[in-house]
């Protein structure tokens, strides 16, 4: 029975050591020529899958021991790293063990050798023997070169293009249109502002009634062509009393009547009125304006310039002439840039 618990206790013992994790090296080639590659594998064994692993930290251009330089490293999987060796010396090289920490506890390697040899050369036959030959330059080839002469000669020609259509542009006149938005004074506005001048002038008590007659009548007579669309300053007036019945009031038209009568007495007959008679032509007249006036007029008005056949040809030839200027100004910094970067391929 005490033999059975030794037994049973060695065996969980071996078990616990061997469940431990290791450390394998191995490298590949063992020999090699001056300036090859050689690979050093490291493999965590018997380590469980969230292992904390702490490989040695490697930088490239490091010298792993004097004559062996490291050009770098690579962790394939979570268990294994691979490390790029080179050496320019022929030797043979002894590459102590790796450290690596699993888990807070450090492993050690087996010890590594690497074998460098040398490039033989054969000094009976120094005819054979070159020195290094100076940098040379490339020969000149039409093939090489002829696209960037061809296209910098089409880039020319896009230049004289468009140079000459830009002074076509800038010798024309530009054609430029202003939309105006203009404020009028409605007819009546206009009318009543000309009767408060008639009456700023004085010209109800002036002697001279004829001019008084004609402005307060060319004053109707504009108010009426503009309120009512018809030639009132070029019709007498009993042509206008009769265009007017169909449309007006018969009292207003009455007293418009009275008033274009006696104009035309003091204008051709030298009919002279008393002054009452020539305040009461001018309240007429202002009566006949504020019952015929229409408020709900715009005051404003948009006036759009009307261009010629010949103006639209131009304007639209402008146009078609910039849009040209800026696709060939396009075209042509895209073909430079191209030119310069096809010349710097060839260059570098």
């Amino acid at each position: 029975m005490k033999r059975i618990l030794i037994s049973i206790y060695l065996t969980a013992i071996c078990l616990a050591v061997f469940a431990q994790a290791g450390l394998r090296a191995t490298i590949d080639p063992i020999e090699m020529l001056i300036g090859q590659q050689a690979q050093v594998t490291l493999t965590v064994q018997s380590a469980s899958d969230g292992a904390k692993i702490e490989w040695p930290k490697l930088q490239p251009r490091q010298m792993l021991v004097p004559g062996v330089e490291i050009l770098g490293s690579q962790q394939t999987d979570d268990h294994t790293l691979v490390i790029r060796l080179t050496s320019f010396d022929g030797s043979l090289y002894h590459l102590p063990g790796f450290k690596v920490k699993v888990d807070g506890k450090e492993l050690t390697s087996e010890d590594l050798a690497l074998k460098v040899v040398e490039v033989e050369v054969d000094t009976t036959q120094l005819n054979k023997m070159f020195p290094p030959k100076d940098v040379q330059d490339n020969p000149f080839q039409w093939s090489d070169w002829s696209l960037s002469f061809w296209l910098s000669i089409v880039l020319l020609l896009l230049i004289a293009v468009t140079y000459y259509l830009y002074v076509r542009l800038r010798a024309g006149k530009p054609i430029i249109t202003h939309i105006k938005i203009v404020k009028r004074l409605l007819p009546h506005q206009k009318a009543m502002k000309e009767i408060e001048q008639i009456k700023a002038d004085k010209m109800v008590a002036s002697e001279n009634q004829k001019e008084y007659y004609t402005k307060l009548t060319d004053t109707l007579r504009r108010y009426i062509e503009e309120r009512y669309g018809f030639s009132a300053m070029e019709m007498t007036s009993a042509e206008i009393i009769d265009r007017l019945t169909a449309s007006g009031d018969q009292q207003s038209l009455t007293e418009l009547r009275q008033l274009f009568m006696t104009a035309d007495l003091v204008k051709f007959a030298k009919y002279s009125t008393l002054i009452n008679e020539n305040d009461q032509n001018l309240v007429n007249a202002i009566d006949f304006i504020n019952q015929t006036k229409l408020d709900n007029q715009p005051t404003e008005e948009t006036v759009r310039p009307q261009l010629s056949a010949e103006d639209q040809r131009t304007q639209q030839e402008r146009r078609v002439l910039k849009w040209v200027i800026g696709g060939l100004v396009v075209a042509g910094a895209a073909l430079f840039c191209y030119i310069i970067y096809n010349v710097y391929q060839l260059l570098a």
